[in-house]
């Protein structure tokens, strides 16, 4: 079994930054991509940034200069810092990865989503 748990979401003024966490946990042997995406409501779910096992990152255009993924392949987590938010930032923010685990082979994970809230 994997799980993935997000952390760091909350409520922050326009122009504030946070850190969203995720950690992945079970018999992990290995992860290859790890992504956020995020749904606001009434509306598609839509990839935000990636970044791959070697750390070669992707960013969605709307965050591009703002947003800055990471990961710590040691603790097999995936960070996401978010400066300069926007009221059209604020969504449900989930965290997915290519985990491969012992029996149970590769197969794809999701978060269950953390809430960011951009509002004055």
């Amino acid at each position: 079994q994997v799980q993935l748990v997000e952390s760091g979401g909350g409520l922050v003024q326009p122009g504030g930054s946070l850190r969203l966490s995720c950690a992945a946990s079970g018999s992990i042997v290995s992860i290859s991509a790890m992504d956020w995406y995020r749904q606001a409501p009434g509306k598609e779910r839509e990839l935000v940034a990636g970044i791959t096992s070697g750390g070669t990152t992707n960013y969605a255009d709307s965050v591009k200069g703002r947003f800055t993924i990471s990961r710590d392949n040691s603790k097999n987590t995936v960070y996401l810092q978010m400066n300069s938010l926007k009221t059209e930032d604020t969504a449900v923010y989930y965290c997915n990865a290519w985990v491969t685990a012992l029996y149970l082979g590769r197969r794809n994970a999701w978060g269950q989503g953390t809430q960011v809230t951009v509002s004055s």
